[in-house]
């Protein structure tokens, strides 16, 4: 019985980086999949989602080998405080080497909620629940004052 649980325990921690890795792959290829379906869309909204002007996520694409690479250059950048143009250096100097490496090249801590939430592709989401809850947050103070009228 002992030993059916140390398989079964290494097998987990054997696999567990391998579906994180997948998250990232899959959600990469998403962004992958949107942008080259329509490019000038998927520039507008990086620029929106990260606050940079359009032309400035235009020529990020040109620095990197594919729109979601450009995606990450932002997305990164957001989460370790750095300018897009030192992401895209961090890129081009560790490229090959993993998102995660590149992570933790700019200062981003493994195991911290950055850094779960890169290696399980939780990036568009994790935006998008912040604008949820602030929707929701404003939807409770709207009920809340219709109550008092």
């Amino acid at each position: 019985m002992p030993r059916i649980i140390l398989v079964v325990l290494l097998f987990v921690l054997v696999s567990a980086p391998a579906v994180a890795s997948a998250s990232l792959d899959s959600f990469l290829g998403n962004v992958n999949v949107q942008a080259r379906a329509d490019l000038p869309g998927f520039s507008l909204k990086v620029s929106t989602q990260f606050g940079v002007p359009v032309p400035q996520v235009e020529a990020v694409l040109g620095m990197v080998a594919t729109p979601a690479d450009a995606f990450m250059v932002f997305q990164l950048g957001q989460m370790a405080h750095r300018p897009p143009e030192t992401v895209v250096q961090t890129y081009q100097s560790h490229r090959g080497k993993g998102w995660g490496v590149i992570a933790k090249e700019l200062g981003i801590k493994p195991g911290s909620k950055e850094f779960h939430a890169l290696k399980n592709g939780d990036l568009v989401s994790a935006a998008a629940r912040r604008r949820e809850g602030a929707k929701a947050r404003a939807r409770g103070r709207a009920t809340t004052s219709n109550r008092s009228a």
